[in-house]
């Protein structure tokens, strides 16, 4: 027996509209590295260098954003070769590694790319992240977050950090800008046996 899929890819998740509402005008978004693109674990070999665990959906996510005209954009307090290499495979431009001070280093970034706070969402997970995500228009946190970002965003993920958080947020993001179901269509085979 032949089961068969629909006719047309439809969107299978939904998300409350005033969140869709809250995050319509997002055009950039800053994410934290550490509890957020990973799990928050640091790994170390035997040498002492730093190894880091990234997801392929949330890679995946920050693709989607960019075809959607939304900039990804990275503020870390850390920064690792194997950081700087998985954001150059994923067409993140924009990124500030190595600094505490989160905010003054996302104004950098609005101010190159024309930006205003009233245009961005940030997502964090640690007290450091707060001075970007309460400047933010738009706030996400992952569940394990600190419980004072979690009070702090206007959205907490299901996903775990490192394991789907990032993509759960782009996906909102494309659905507030009106373009996740035309990405998705195009995944869409063109030619039906």
């Amino acid at each position: 027996m032949r089961i068969s899929h629909p006719a047309n890819l439809a969107p299978a998740q939904s998300f409350a509209p005033e969140l869709l509402l809250a995050a319509q005008g997002v055009r950039v978004v800053f994410f934290d590295v550490d509890g957020v693109l990973t799990d928050g674990g640091l790994y170390y070999s035997a040498e002492g260098e730093t190894l880091k665990r990234f997801s392929t959906l949330d890679g995946h996510g920050l693709k989607l954003l960019r075809q959607a005209g939304i900039t990804p954009a990275v503020v870390s307090g850390r920064d690792s070769a194997p950081l700087r290499l998985r954001l150059q495979a994923l067409g993140v431009e924009h990124a500030v590694f190595g600094t505490e001070d989160k905010a003054p280093a996302a104004e950098r970034i609005l101010g190159a790319l024309g930006l205003e706070w009233a245009q961005a969402a940030a997502m964090g997970d640690d007290w450091p992240d707060l001075p970007v995500l309460l400047r933010s228009a738009f706030a996400c946190a992952p569940p394990e977050a600190h419980v004072e970002v979690r009070h702090a965003a206007h959205y907490v993920t299901a996903a775990r950090a490192g394991a789907g958080a990032v993509r759960e947020l782009c996906d909102l993001l494309l659905t507030a800008r009106g373009r996740y179901a035309a990405l998705l269509q195009a995944y869409q085979p063109r030619y039906q046996p």
